[in-house]
C-alpha cells in the first residue's frame, strides 16, 4: 500500500511539472469547469455555451497524458524553422510549375511536391507528429473568456424565460496542483415568466384565416414558460405553412423579431412565476395589401446528357413537356415522381418530394429544379435530369473469417458487381453480384489438420422503382420511394466436414416515409441440398441428435418458404452524436401455403421420410430490436440495446429452419461467449450422453467447457449497455468502449436428454448470462474496425456435477464466474478473455 501511495504521488508530481513547464508568468491551465445553482435549465445546455474545454484527464485525476505528449513533442519543434521550410518549398513549387511541362515525369514531380507542401503546412499549423497525433494543445485559462461565457449564459436564461436571471463566475486556484485553475459558473434563475395571452396580428385576411386554422399545431402554448427557441420554431412552422399553400415568396422575415412582449403583469397566483402577454405579427410585403399567391406554370423535364443535345426529342405527356435524349425512359414512371403540376398552387412539399423521389430513383447524377417567375405569378418550372452511366462494374476485396471461433484463419475474398441501369427504359436496375472467398479451417471435429474452407455466391436481382401490383393501390406509394425487388441466387459452401448448396428466389416490396421504413416479403423460397463429407462429423451429428440438438436439420435436404413484414424506425444520423432511437419489428410466417394441403400428401410429395428427401417447415417467427443513444459529451455516447425474439415450429418436425432459430454469443450479441455458443438456458454445453448432469471440459484448456458447436434456441432475450468515447486520433479516430451484455436463448419444448434449457417464468431470470469487457474501435469515417474483449461475469451453466478421479461426485455452483478470470492466464484460464472482431458498431 505504501508503494502505491509513492507511485501516485510521483505521477501527480510529474503531471504538475510537465504540464506547467512552459507557462509564462501570468499563464494558467484550465483544469476544470463547473456549473452550479441551476435547477430548471439542464447543465448540459449551459455547458454547450462554453467553447473552451480543459485538457483530457485520466480517471478524473490531474493526469493529462495527451498534454504531456504535446509538450514532450514541442521540445524538438521549431515553428519558425518549419514555416521557413514551407516558404522555401512554395517558392520551389512556383518555379517548377512555371516550366509548364506536360511529361509524365513532370506530373509526378508536381504531385510529389504537392504532398510535401501539404505535410509541411499541417506541421506548421498543428505541430510535429507527436503533437498532432498523440498530443493535445494546452487549454489556457483566459478570464475574458470566462466573462464572455457568463454573459452568454445570462442571455440564455433570458431566452428561456428567466428574465431576472443572473450568471456569474468565480476562479478557484487554491486547491489545484501547479498553475491550474478551476472555474465555477454560478446560475441564479429567479422567477420564470410564463405566457398568459398569445395574440396573432395578421394584416392579410387570407393569411389570417390560414394561420388560425392551424393554431392547434402551434408550439406556443399559454401557461408554458417563455422560450425563444419555441418562438423561432413557430416562425418556421408558419413559413412552411405559407409556402405549402401557394405563397412562394413568403419567408419568416415577415414575422419580425423581437416580438412584442408585456412583462409588467402581476405575479401568478402562487407567486412562483410571473405572467406575460405576447403579440406575434405577420407583416405584408412593403407597399402591398397582402401576400401574392403563385401557381405552377409550364413544367419542362429534360432528361439528357450534354453530348445528347443534338438528339433531344420533345414529347408531351400528361400536361408535362419531356425533352429526352438518345436513351428511352418511361414517361409514365417519371410522371408519377413529379408532383409539380401545371395550374396547381405552388407547394414546397411538392418541390421537395419531386426532387427527393427523382434522386432516389438511382438513375440520375443530378436532379435540379428551377423556377422562373413569369407574368401572372405563374412559375415556369424546369427539371433537369442528368442520367448516370447505363453500365456499372465494381469490385472489392479483403480478408474475412467465415467461421469465427471455430479454428478459422483469415482468408481473402473478392466481390464483383455488375449493374445495368434503366433496363428496358423502365427506370429499373438489374444487378448481379459474384462473391468468392476461402480460408484455412480446422473443421468442427478435427483439431490437428488444417483444411481449405471456401464460399461461393452468385446472386442476381431486378429492382423496379414502383410497386408491382394490379389496381390503383400501387399509385398510393409514389411519394414513399417504392421498390419491388425480384431476386434469385445460388450459394455454395464447401468445408472440411460438409458441403451445402442453397438455391433462393424471392419477391419483396420496400417503401419508406421519413424515418420509417417498411419491407414486405411476399415470397422467399429456399431449396437446400447438403452432404456430409467427414465420418467423424457424421458421428458428431448423431451424438447431438441423441441429445436433442436440432443441428442435424441444417445438413438435410430441405425446402423452406416464407412471407414476412418488417418495420424500421431510425432517427440516428451517421456522423452525428445526438439522442436517437432505433426500432425494428419483424414478423414472418413460414410454410403458410403448405397449410392448404394435407400433411400426408406433403410428406409423399417431398419424400420427407427418405434420407434423400426434402424436409419442409411450418413456423411463425417474430423479432423486436430496440436501441437508444444518449450523447454525454461531444465525443462520448451511452448506447443501450434490447433484442428479443420468438419462433414457434408447428410442422411435422416441430421446428423452424436452422437459419431461422435464435442464437446468443458473438461480436454482435453476448460478447463474452464464442459466436452462437451460449445456452440454451442453463443447460450444460455438449453434455456427456452417459450423464446429462456432467459437462464435457476442453482437454486443451483446463477449467473451460468444450463449446464445439452452435446452440440454437426458440426464444431470445438479450440486452446491452455500452459507453463509447474518443481516445485519440491516429490516422483515424481511435475510440474506446466499456460494455455490459446480458441475455440467453431458451427452448420451448422439453428435451428428455437435456435439462434446464426450457423457458419458464419462474426460472428464466436466474438463467440470464452476463458478460463485460472493453473495446477498441478504429474509425475511418467510411467504415469502423472493431475489437472487443469480454469475460464472463455470470454463467448460468456453471452449476453442475463434478466427478473426481476417485469416482466421488459433488455439485459445484460457480455461476458468479468473474473471480475465475486471471490476468496471468488471460486466454488459457477457466474464464478466458474472448476477443471479437467486427466491422461497424455492435448496435
Amino acid at each position: 500500500m505504501k508503494n502505491i501511495f509513492w507511485f501516485l504521488g510521483l505521477v501527480l508530481f510529474l503531471s504538475a511539472c510537465v504540464s506547467s513547464e512552459k507557462l509564462q508568468k501570468n499563464q494558467y491551465l484550465l483544469y476544470g469547469q463547473t456549473i452550479r445553482g441551476n435547477k430548471a435549465i439542464p447543465s448540459g445546455d449551459l455547458e454547450d455555451l462554453i467553447p473552451q474545454k480543459p485538457n483530457r484527464r485520466l480517471l478524473r485525476l490531474p493526469i493529462t497524458p495527451a498534454l504531456w505528449f504535446y509538450q514532450i513533442g514541442s521540445r524538438n519543434y521549431n515553428r519558425e524553422a518549419v514555416q521557413a521550410e514551407l516558404n522555401a518549398k512554395l517558392q520551389e513549387y512556383e518555379a517548377l510549375t512555371a516550366r509548364n511541362d506536360s511529361t509524365n515525369a513532370f506530373k509526378k514531380e508536381v504531385k510529389r511536391m504537392n504532398r510535401q507542401i501539404t505535410r509541411l503546412r499541417r506541421k506548421a499549423e498543428e505541430g510535429n507528429w507527436v503533437m498532432r497525433v498523440l498530443g493535445e494543445p494546452p487549454a489556457y485559462f483566459v478570464e475574458a473568456d470566462a466573462k464572455e461565457n457568463a454573459e452568454k449564459m445570462q442571455r440564455y436564461l433570458f431566452n428561456k424565460g428567466f428574465f431576472l436571471g443572473k450568471a456569474g463566475y468565480s476562479i478557484d486556484s487554491s486547491t489545484t496542483l501547479g498553475r491550474r485553475v478551476r472555474v465555477t459558473y454560478t446560475i441564479t434563475e429567479n422567477i420564470p415568466f410564463h405566457l398568459r395571452n398569445i395574440t396573432y396580428q395578421i394584416g392579410d385576411p387570407r393569411v389570417d384565416t390560414l394561420v388560425r386554422k392551424t393554431l392547434n399545431r402551434s408550439v406556443l402554448k399559454t401557461g408554458e414558460r417563455y422560450d425563444a427557441d419555441k418562438i423561432n420554431n413557430e416562425r418556421v412552422r408558419i413559413e412552411e405553412l405559407m409556402r405549402n399553400n401557394g405563397y412562394y415568396g413568403f419567408t419568416r422575415q415577415y414575422i419580425p423579431l423581437p416580438l412584442d412582449v408585456d412583462s409588467t403583469a402581476s405575479f401568478g397566483p402562487d407567486s412562483t412565476y410571473r405572467n406575460l402577454d405576447m403579440w406575434l405579427r405577420i407583416a405584408n410585403p412593403p407597399g402591398q395589401s397582402g401576400h401574392p399567391l403563385y401557381t405552377i406554370g409550364e413544367v419542362e423535364v429534360r432528361v439528357a446528357r450534354t453530348e445528347d443535345r443534338a438528339f433531344v426529342d420533345t414529347v408531351m405527356y400528361n400536361g408535362l413537356r419531356f425533352q429526352l435524349g438518345r436513351q428511352p425512359y418511361s414517361m409514365r414512371l417519371l410522371d408519377s415522381r413529379i408532383f409539380l403540376r401545371p395550374d396547381s398552387l405552388y407547394r414546397i412539399r411538392n418541390f421537395q418530394d419531386t426532387q427527393r423521389q427523382l434522386y432516389l430513383l438511382n438513375q440520375f447524377r443530378f436532379a435540379n429544379i428551377n423556377f422562373t417567375d413569369t407574368t401572372g405569378r405563374r412559375l415556369r418550372t424546369r427539371i433537369n435530369l442528368v442520367p448516370i452511366d447505363k453500365y456499372e462494374v465494381s469490385a472489392e476485396g479483403g480478408l474475412f473469417v467465415l467461421y469465427q471461433g471455430q479454428g478459422g484463419y483469415p482468408g481473402p475474398f473478392t466481390n464483383f458487381t455488375f449493374r445495368v441501369h434503366n433496363i428496358f427504359g423502365g427506370l429499373g436496375t438489374f444487378e448481379t453480384a459474384l462473391r468468392y472467398g476461402f480460408e484455412a479451417q480446422t473443421g468442427f471435429t478435427s483439431n490437428s489438420r488444417v483444411y481449405l474452407a471456401q464460399e461461393f455466391g452468385l446472386n442476381s436481382s431486378v429492382i423496379f422503382p414502383h410497386i408491382l401490383f394490379p389496381g390503383k393501390i400501387r399509385f398510393k406509394f409514389n411519394r414513399l420511394s417504392p421498390r419491388t425487388q425480384i431476386s434469385v441466387g445460388y450459394n455454395f459452401t464447401d468445408r472440411p466436414d460438409y458441403r451445402r448448396r442453397n438455391f433462393r428466389s424471392g419477391v419483396s416490396y420496400n417503401w419508406l416515409k421519413n424515418t420509417n421504413q417498411y419491407a414486405f416479403t411476399i415470397a422467399d423460397i429456399n431449396f437446400l441440398r447438403a452432404s456430409i463429407k467427414d465420418r467423424e462429423f457424421e458421428r458428431f451429428l448423431n451424438e447431438q441428435d441423441s441429445l436433442g440438438n436440432t443441428i442435424r436439420n441444417s445438413f438435410r435436404n430441405a425446402f423452406a418458404s416464407n412471407i414476412g413484414f418488417s418495420y424500421t424506425y431510425n432517427t440516428s444520423v451517421l456522423g452525428q452524436n445526438r439522442r436517437a432511437n432505433f426500432l425494428r419489428v419483424a414478423v414472418e410466417s413460414g410454410g403458410t401455403t403448405l397449410n392448404f394441403f394435407r400433411e400426408e400428401n406433403l410428406k409423399k410429395f417431398f419424400n420427407s421420410d427418405s434420407p434423400n428427401g426434402l424436409q419442409f417447415y411450418k413456423y411463425l417467427r417474430a423479432n423486436v430490436d430496440y436501441r437508444h443513444y444518449i450523447p454525454l459529451r461531444a465525443n462520448s455516447t451511452l448506447a443501450f440495446r434490447v433484442n428479443t425474439g420468438l419462433v414457434i415450429g408447428y410442422g411435422p418436425n416441430k421446428t423452424a429452419p436452422y437459419e431461422k432459430l435464435f442464437f446468443a454469443g458473438g461480436s454482435n450479441s453476448i460478447r463474452a461467449w464464442l459466436p452462437r455458443r451460449l445456452g440454451p438456458g442453463a443447460s450444460l454445453p455438449l453434455t456427456n450422453p452417459e450423464d446429462i448432469k456432467v459437462p464435457v471440459f476442453n482437454p486443451n484448456r483446463p477449467g473451460q467447457f468444450l463449446y464445439r458447436f452452435e446452440q440454437p434456441g426458440d426464444i431470445l432475450l438479450e440486452a446491452s449497455a455500452e459507453l463509447r468515447g474518443r481516445l485519440f486520433h491516429l490516422g483515424g479516430d481511435i475510440n474506446g468502449a466499456v460494455f455490459v451484455d446480458a441475455g440467453n436463448v431458451w427452448a420451448l419444448r422439453n428435451n428428455v436428454n437435456r435439462i434446464n434449457e426450457n423457458f419458464a417464468f419462474n426460472t428464466f431470470a436466474g438463467q440470464i448470462a452476463v458478460g463485460a469487457g472493453v473495446g477498441l474501435r478504429i474509425d475511418f469515417s467510411f467504415f469502423i474496425i472493431r475489437f472487443d474483449g469480454a469475460v464472463k461475469v455470470y454463467d448460468p451453466a456453471r452449476r453442475y456435477l463434478k466427478v473426481g478421479n476417485d469416482g466421488s461426485a459433488e455439485y459445484v455452483d460457480e455461476r458468479f464466474f468473474l473471480p475465475q478470470f486471471r490476468f496471468d492466464k488471460m486466454f488459457r484460464g477457466p474464464n478466458p478473455l474472448v476477443i471479437n472482431f467486427g466491422i461497424g458498431y455492435p448496435f
